[in-house]
């Protein structure tokens, strides 16, 4: 049985910010030159910083809009790949990475997302991750994807018409989720969403500055909650609260003010939807 995909299938969506050169992805690919891959750049920018490509695998969108959710957007209806990875500027790749992604999809076939691990600079995981490929990830189980971890059968994504949702990510009403209402909105079209537990790639730990207060978090959690579950908005919060009191990521003396916050996120998501 022949593949039904080559290595050359594979596109790589680079969202960023404010680039006039292309240098920013030499670190990404240590192990050779950018230019052996096919990847679309959607750089985020002023008019007075634009960003040109002079190799044939590198392609560039200048705009003008902002918001990370209007990025991978626009990087999806522009690509032209089979399978495309979702990236930011700050991942670094590792060797072989395409060979693996590729080979995932010839062994998996008709998914429509698989997810694969990244590690930490100093080589560990960058979170627990389950210890074995799964190929029809329940939806409490996307909650945990991040974005850096999607590869998309694009021609699959196209006929179920799902982007992301742009009221959710960086520079959006709410500055989180976007990956999860993504692959929500794939899983409710009956599409399945597998895992394999290969890593791709490294990424920088979060800064202490770049993670959300509990107030924020919960805010965004009760639009995030409204928006993928709806009428089991509830118990989806009393769950997520009861982890994070497990976990010490909530106080006990935060607790009303967590539901208060996640109520207001509720409402304004309504508010942004009417």
């Amino acid at each position: 049985m022949t593949n039904e995909f080559k290595n050359q299938d594979l596109e790589i969506l680079v969202s960023t910010m404010n680039r006039n050169s292309l240098d920013f992805l030499i670190p990404m690919f240590p192990f050779c030159h950018f230019s052996e891959f096919s990847i679309l750049i959607v750089n985020q920018t002023k008019e007075n910083i634009l960003l040109n490509s002079t190799f044939p695998s590198v392609r560039v969108i200048n705009s003008f809009e902002t918001g990370l959710s209007k990025s991978r957007n626009l990087a999806l209806k522009n690509a032209k790949g089979k399978i495309v990875l979702i990236a930011d500027d700050d991942v670094v790749y590792k060797k072989d990475f395409d060979l693996a992604i590729v080979q995932t999809y010839n062994q998996y076939k008709g998914k429509a997302v698989i997810s694969f691990c990244i590690e930490k600079p100093n080589g560990l995981l960058f979170k627990k991750y389950l210890p074995n490929a799964k190929m029809n990830l329940s939806l409490i189980e996307l909650f945990n994807i991040l974005s850096v971890e999607i590869t998309v059968n694009k021609s699959i994504l196209d006929k179920l018409g799902v982007l992301f949702d742009e009221n959710f990510g960086l520079g959006s009403k709410f500055e989180m989720g976007e990956e999860a209402v993504f692959l929500s909105d794939i899983k409710n079209k009956m599409d399945q969403i597998a895992f394999v537990p290969s890593i791709i790639a490294t990424h920088p730990e979060l800064s202490s500055n770049e993670k959300f207060d509990f107030v924020q978090r919960y805010y965004i959690q009760g639009a995030f909650l409204t928006r993928v579950l709806k009428v089991n908005y509830f118990k989806g919060l009393v769950t997520k609260i009861f982890f994070d009191l497990k976990q010490k990521k909530l106080k006990f003396s935060q607790f009303i003010g967590a539901i208060k916050k996640a109520t207001q996120g509720k409402k304004d998501f309504y508010k942004l939807k009417k």
